[in-house]
């Protein structure tokens, strides 16, 4: 079975950090480039990172910049969003996506969620003291 599975959400206080783990299983992420999306409460989805599996290129949106990180693991065929700096407003259901191909920038638009090929269910970040 092809599947996505997130895991690493919880509960932080703002200023604290959390690393999201985007686990695939029943295919091998290389050649995939993989998203992290975020939808908080009564707001649309939006595009966090992506990630190029066969590259390592790597786009963020500016919200996040310089307090997330994404990065790869090949050997565990995972993806991982380190999350620093964690603000209440990055409170929200955080996805990873996967999409067959190279890297392009529009990979951190909310609508390059529509276009991947796999999608996991989502692991619930809350930021709030």
């Amino acid at each position: 079975q092809l599947q996505l599975v997130e895991s690493g959400g919880g509960l932080v206080q703002p200023g604290g950090s959390l690393r999201l783990s985007c686990a695939a299983s029943g295919f091998t992420l290389d050649y995939y480039t993989i998203g992290w999306f975020r939808q908080a409460p009564g707001k649309e989805r939006e595009g966090v990172s992506c990630i190029s599996s066969s590259d390592g290129s790597i786009r963020y949106a500016d919200a996040v910049k310089g307090r997330f990180t994404i990065s790869r693991d090949h050997a565990k065929n995972t993806v991982y969003l380190q999350m620093n700096s964690l603000k209440p407003e990055d409170t929200a259901v955080y996805y990873c996506a996967a999409r067959r191909g190279p890297l392009q920038a529009m990979c951190v638009s909310a609508s390059y969620y529509y276009v991947m090929d796999y999608w996991g269910k989502g692991t619930q970040v809350t930021v709030s003291s």
